[in-house]
């Protein structure tokens, strides 16, 4: 199994995109996400792709560990892309058999989808590439902390949120451990999908209830109660860094609408 980098696991670097602060590439990764659901046509699309891909360039990440990043969530990306194979119709039908019916119209949204859905993943993986893990937990506990007047419970939000991402290199890891001891012992895995699925997954997730349960121990021994006593981040303040974040977006957004006033 090769080795697979992971939403969560943070790319040391000193490029523009990771001096940024933590908040800012928030907001901004928010903000890149909707600029990708108004792409109305794969024109759009190309020109968020460009964009994205520049993006990377400038954080000096190669666009290969950028696909790895995000190789553990494509069935997300193909699941979706087959929901809409089968169930949009219209156009000329290109397949036919009992209940199935595959036509240009599925096939195309198909496509568009499967293309925004990368392009959202890359976006939120490139946060997670160029900012470390606590910044980023730090920075939605910030921004939710104004909610927190209302009960939005914004220390634990954040806290979970942390957790995950830390958790999700941690599974990988610990899957390529298990993987490759499995192969050390002889085990074969060409046949026998679900006893191969039970020998990895009873594992890793007897694994994760131990990590689990050492973490609560841990916390609990450091008497923590919640964000009590916590440091806070100080007032939000946009450098240049920051003010030139937002003048892209909002070019790429301006390139994006244009798009979608092109015949297609």
């Amino acid at each position: 199994m090769p080795d697979i980098a992971v939403i969560g696991r943070y790319w040391p670097g000193t490029s523009p995109l990771h001096r940024m602060d933590a908040r800012a590439k928030l907001l901004l990764a928010l903000a890149l996400m909707a600029v990708v659901f108004v792409a109305q046509s794969f024109l759009g699309l190309a020109v968020c792709a460009a964009f994205v891909f520049g993006f990377f360039r400038l954080a000096g990440i190669p666009i290969r560990s950028a696909f790895k990043s995000i190789a553990p969530l494509a069935f997300i990306v193909v699941v979706t892309a087959l929901l809409n194979v089968f169930f949009v119709q219209g156009g000329t039908v290109l397949f036919e058999w009992w209940i199935i019916r595959i036509s240009e119209a599925g096939l195309w949204q198909a496509a568009f989808i499967a293309c925004r859905l990368l392009l959202l993943l890359l976006g939120m993986s490139l946060l997670t590439l160029t900012t470390a893990t606590l910044d980023i937990t730090d920075a939605f506990e910030y921004l939710l902390h104004p909610f927190s007047r209302i009960g939005v419970p914004a220390h634990e939000l954040s806290m979970m949120m942390g957790i995950a991402l830390r958790f999700l290199p941690q599974f990988t890891f610990e899957l390529q451990t298990v993987y490759r001891a499995q192969i050390s012992r002889g085990a074969t895995f060409s046949k026998g999908r679900l006893r191969m699925l039970a020998s990895l997954m009873v594992p890793l997730f007897t694994s994760a209830f131990r990590h689990a349960e050492t973490l609560s121990s841990a916390m609990e021994a450091r008497c923590y109660h919640g964000g009590v006593g916590r440091t806070r981040l100080h007032p939000l303040a946009f450098t240049a860094l920051d003010r030139n974040g937002v003048v892209v977006i909002v070019a790429m957004l301006a390139c994006v609408v244009a798009t979608n006033f092109i015949p297609w």
